[in-house]
């Protein structure tokens, strides 16, 4: 579903000057990093169970918070244990999910996720897995089908509190517009691109903030440019 693809767009990152504009790059992040904080605030960031936020991550994908968030009620209330969910059927669970969209993508995720978690720990609430390897980790949610780079850096970002940045629509606008990222990158991409321009220990309140500013301000059909503080460098500024 998230699947890299191999394509031409990482010929784009590849021309002369390569350290420097990095070292641009590096710069609007900084600056955009401390002027969100200014207009935000400091996100409060809580570390929550992994389960949850696995599966509140896989009821996100294409659709809003209020939505994913009955998803996740509805899901709760029938099925209270995750023994009950992993008994139930993909038909059972696309049922309980259909108000978020993808029900049947989605119920099959969550099906792969909790056979990943029997088969690799014997349990589905295993101890100690925030105590593992990041990277090793990382490699092992991606493993899972349906699982891409967003939703296996969410969980390692809200649930073990790792330097993570997930990359979702909101963010890939935003940092395309600004030009961070080439215009023409895909989310996997961005996901490859970005860590490496970010100061250590900013990547989980950069993406609650920078999605907020994307939601709010740097809307998708109508950018509020007026009314952002970035106007004096976004190359895609329109007064």
């Amino acid at each position: 579903m998230e699947e890299l693809q191999q394509t031409p767009a990482l010929s784009v990152i590849l021309f002369t000057g390569m350290q420097d504009v990095n070292t641009d790059q590096r710069e609007i992040l900084k600056r955009v990093h401390e002027e969100l904080k200014s207009l935000y605030g400091t996100p409060r960031l809580h570390r929550r169970d992994f389960n949850e936020v696995m599966l509140r991550t896989i009821l996100s994908q294409n659709t809003n918070d209020d939505l994913r968030d009955r998803a996740y009620l509805r899901l709760k209330r029938r099925f209270p244990r995750l023994e009950d969910l992993e008994k139930a059927s993909v038909e059972e669970i696309v049922e309980v999910i259909s108000v978020c969209g993808l029900a049947r993508q989605k119920a099959q995720t969550i099906k792969n996720y909790l056979a990943w978690l029997r088969r690799k720990y014997g349990r589905l609430r295993p101890r100690g897995i925030c105590d593992e390897n990041t990277q090793s980790l990382l490699s092992e949610l991606l493993s899972i089908k349906g699982v891409g780079e967003k939703t296996a850096r969410v969980v390692l970002a809200f649930a073990c509190g790792r330097d993570m940045f997930p990359v979702d629509t909101h963010i890939h606008r935003v940092l395309k517009r600004l030009g961070v990222i080439p215009s023409n990158a895909s989310r996997e991409l961005a996901h490859k691109l970005v860590p490496d321009l970010l100061p250590e220990g900013v990547s989980a309140a950069l993406h609650l903030n920078l999605i907020r500013f994307g939601r709010e301000i740097c809307q998708s059909r109508k950018p509020r440019c007026a009314s952002c503080p970035f106007s004096s460098f976004c190359p895609s500024f329109s007064a």
